[in-house]
């Protein structure tokens, strides 16, 4: 595969494929042990200190989540020796674990996400992997998808990060064939298996992509902070979060939420860590009203040449006369992954693209 540029969604990709190439969706229940309580306190099984998490961390019994797991055709468990990258796709400040499947629409009886990835798996526009799509509020009121400032459910997005890194890949690793095993600790371990995993999102998930993993801040109701909300939601700038960038080599913000930081914060995070970022997609319509000035322009001012050498593949993609809807998110996906993972030859200059393509009904 030699993906470099960025293009438009085929149309023909929103169509299933034959049934044999067809992939399978599962969903699946696991044990959360690093969450917000009722008390807005972190509750966790680590050894986390006040300082890091900005509140009190006290421990607790376990929630227990759901999230929904993408399989690609001819996945078969018994088949140890065969395995498969991941990506971790969030969902947006109303969703929840399903909103990448039916808020996206169906075709053909099939949700068009899966028939999305279906059809560029069979087509071999990128190498079978799996997608996991998970419930991204990591708090004990997981399933409150209000917007409420001063909710512990928002709160929850913004502490996602423990979820992942404690409970929710340890799971996915444990339970499905994956190249990654995060149990391995070693630094040629950790090294290889961030290779093996992606992480992208929209609106909301793509903050969280941003902030979570490359290393933002977090945010928190401005009753608790004591600080003016400089977007005028009731949410404020907090602590910040340490990162995930030893978990992730690939990184997709979508339409990335007004609370992303700005990027002199998260290209200053990419350029302190002693490993670089493979792939930084940031994508946005140029139309949208929630997302485009507080969100992507925000993120992506400075952000390059704060990060330095760390960041590899860069794209900043605008899309002409787009919203803030799944026309823009699925090529998003399309091209993220396109462009991640082994689906891109080697090359010893990073590319660096900068465009604008045409916004489409899909």
């Amino acid at each position: 595969m030699n993906n470099s540029n960025v293009v438009m969604l085929p149309y023909e990709y929103k169509r299933a494929v034959e049934q044999g190439r067809r992939g399978t969706l599962t969903e699946v229940s696991y044990d959360v042990r690093n969450y917000i309580n009722q008390s807005r306190q972190l509750v966790t099984n680590q050894n986390i200190s006040k300082n890091e998490a900005g509140r009190d961390t006290v421990s607790g019994s376990a929630i227990r989540k759901k999230g929904n797991v993408y399989l690609p055709a001819g996945y078969n468990k018994n088949q140890k020796d065969k395995k498969y990258d991941v990506l971790y796709l969030l969902h947006g400040v109303g969703g929840n674990s399903y909103e990448w499947l039916s808020d996206n629409g169906r075709t053909d009886n099939q949700y068009n996400i899966c028939n999305l990835l279906d059809n560029m798996i069979a087509k071999g526009d990128i190498n079978p992997l799996i997608v996991v799509f998970p419930e991204g509020r990591s708090s004990h009121d997981w399933t409150d998808r209000s917007f409420n400032a001063d909710g512990t459910n928002m709160l929850g997005f913004y502490y996602f990060d423990y979820e992942m890194r404690y409970d929710l890949i340890p799971f996915i690793e444990s339970e499905f064939n994956t190249k990654a095993d995060i149990r391995d600790k070693s630094k040629n371990g950790v090294a290889n298996n961030r290779l093996h995993r992606a992480i992208a999102g929209l609106s909301m998930g793509g903050m969280q992509t941003l902030n979570m993993a490359l290393g933002g801040y977090r945010c928190d109701s401005s009753v608790v902070t004591g600080k003016k909300s400089e977007w005028n939601n009731g949410l404020s700038q907090a602590v910040k979060a340490p990162g995930m960038l030893d978990l992730f080599a690939f990184a997709g913000g979508f339409s990335n939420a007004p609370t992303s930081s700005d990027g002199k914060i998260l290209g200053g995070s990419i350029a302190s860590i002693g490993r670089p970022l493979n792939v930084l997609y940031l994508t946005c319509g140029d139309a949208d009203s929630i997302a485009y000035r507080d969100g992507y322009l925000r993120a992506v001012n400075n952000l390059s040449s704060t990060a330095g050498n760390n960041l590899k593949d860069d794209y900043r993609v605008l899309v002409k006369s787009g919203d803030h809807d799944f026309n823009v998110w699925n090529n998003a996906a399309y091209n993220f992954l396109r462009l991640s993972f082994e689906n891109v030859m080697p090359h010893s200059n990073p590319y660096k693209v900068s465009t604008t393509i045409n916004g489409r009904n899909w």
